[in-house]
């Protein structure tokens, strides 16, 4: 599932597309154009009633058995929504937000270690949003975003599941109110996906 994303619009178009001060306090850690997990990533949320920009580390902590003890992962995806794991935080708007996204990439099968690599965007919306919950952790706040049931045009590249993309009229509905019928697919009318690129493998670009 989505473990590589983009933001790659000017951080000024950023502030504007989400109608927040396009001044960052100094010591804001300024994330690069590609996302992965563990590193950091634009968030927009509500702080005081109104829309912030933040920076959080992608990736929520879960604490795993394993042979040699327990150990820590990081869950990225959010795919079972009455999993009691994420119940809680959906429950809260004050715990949602929004993952700034210029496009998203799916990797297709093919032959082991040279899988092709599909990037998706939505044309008409530059800058598009994940629906994203956040939560304080020791290192500072983490994120993961929610998925859903594939459209057509994600489907055949990528058939369990896609990130859940919201309406831009439904965003402020995802920070402040019920959940009611926003978990759907976005439409397949209004996304588009390149030709594929081929890379080793997802592992040997996080390294």
């Amino acid at each position: 599932m989505c473990n590589r994303y983009r933001m790659s619009e000017a951080q000024a178009a950023l502030a504007a597309r989400y109608g927040v001060a396009a001044e960052y306090p100094p010591d804001l850690t300024i994330p690069p154009p590609e996302l992965f997990p563990k590193r950091p990533a634009w968030t927009v949320r509500h702080d005081d009633g109104a829309r912030i920009l933040d920076v959080m580390t992608w990736g929520w902590p879960r604490t795993v058995p394993g042979a040699r003890g327990p150990r820590e992962t990081q869950v990225t995806n959010v795919r079972n929504l009455d999993s009691p794991m994420w119940r809680n935080a959906l429950a809260k708007p004050a715990q949602r937000c929004l993952v700034p996204v210029t496009s998203f990439s799916e990797y297709g099968p093919g032959e082991k270690g040279n899988l092709p690599l599909y990037w998706f965007a939505v044309p008409s919306r530059p800058i598009f949003s994940f629906a994203g919950i956040w939560r304080p952790a020791a290192g500072g706040a983490v994120f993961a975003f929610l998925t859903c049931e594939p459209n057509s045009v994600v489907a055949p590249i990528h058939p369990k599941a896609m990130p859940l993309i919201l309406h831009e009229e439904d965003e402020e509905r995802w920070l402040t109110g019920d959940l009611d019928d926003l978990v759907a697919p976005f439409p397949a009318q209004l996304m588009t996906v390149s030709a594929p690129e081929y890379a080793k493998s997802a592992q040997s670009i996080l390294l």
